[in-house]
C-alpha cells in the first residue's frame, strides 16, 4: 500500500489541489499532505471513516462519488485520485468522466483482475481468489465491476482520453507499462496506476 502511495505523490507536483475519491480513512490523504505540502481534500461515502479523517486534521466531505461529484466546478482540482475504488462503482464509466470534469488530471489505481495468481486460483480452484488487493469473498466483496490492466488501457484509449503515465506494481517492484509489454505486465502486476486527462 505504502508503495502505491509514494508512486502517486511522486506524480503529483508540491502545492497542487488534490482530490482523493473514495479517500476512505484519509491514509493516502496524510501521506500527500505530509510529503507533498498538497492542499488536499477528500470525498468519502462511509461516516465512519470521515469521522477518522477529521480526527487526522483532514478535510473531508461525506458523500457519493457517483451522485456527488457533479457538486464541484470543472477543473477545480489539479488533480482528482481514486485509489482502488474503480470496481466499486455501479457506473464506473460515469465516475471516470467526472473525475476528468473535475480534476484536469485523475490519478485512477485498479487491483489487476488479469494478476498471473488470480487466474491460476480460478484455473485451479475454480473459486474467487482472494488476494492482497482483493482480500474479500466473492458474497461480502464491494467490488462490482472487475476489470484488468490491459481492460482499463482498452477503455481509456476506445474513450480518447490521454494516458500520461501507465505504471504497474507487483510487490515493492514498479515499472513502466507501454503497448509492447502490456501483456505481460497484465499477467504480472497486481496493481495498475494510471495518469489520465480528458
Amino acid at each position: 500500500m505504502k508503495n502505491e502511495f509514494q508512486v502517486i505523490a511522486d506524480l503529483i507536483e508540491k502545492d497542487k489541489k488534490v482530490l482523493d475519491v473514495g479517500c476512505a480513512d484519509g491514509t493516502l490523504m496524510k501521506f500527500l499532505k505530509d510529503n507533498k505540502n498538497i492542499n488536499i481534500r477528500g470525498l468519502e461515502i462511509s461516516k465512519d471513516k470521515v469521522q477518522k479523517c477529521i480526527a487526522k486534521g483532514l478535510t473531508v466531505i461525506e458523500g457519493n462519488a457517483e451522485k456527488d461529484l457533479i457538486q464541484f466546478p470543472d477543473k477545480s482540482f489539479d488533480y482528482v485520485v481514486l485509489s482502488q475504488t474503480l470496481q466499486a462503482f455501479l457506473n464506473p464509466e460515469l465516475v471516470i468522466n467526472e473525475l476528468l470534469r473535475v480534476g484536469k488530471k485523475a490519478i485512477v489505481t485498479i487491483p489487476n483482475f488479469g494478476y498471473w495468481k488470480i487466474r491460476l486460483h480460478l484455473l485451479i480452484k475454480g473459486t474467487m481468489p482472494i488476494t492482497k488487493t482483493l482480500p474479500d469473498e466473492w458474497y461480502n466483496t464491494p467490488n462490482l465491476h472487475m476489470c484488468t490492466i490491459k481492460d482499463f488501457v482498452h477503455f481509456v484509449k476506445s474513450r480518447n482520453f490521454k494516458i500520461f503515465k501507465s505504471i504497474a506494481l507487483s510487490n515493492e517492484n514498479v515499472s513502466s507499462i507501454n503497448d509492447t509489454n502490456l501483456g505481460l505486465k497484465n499477467l504480472f502486476a497486481d496493481l495498475g496506476i494510471f495518469l489520465i486527462e480528458k
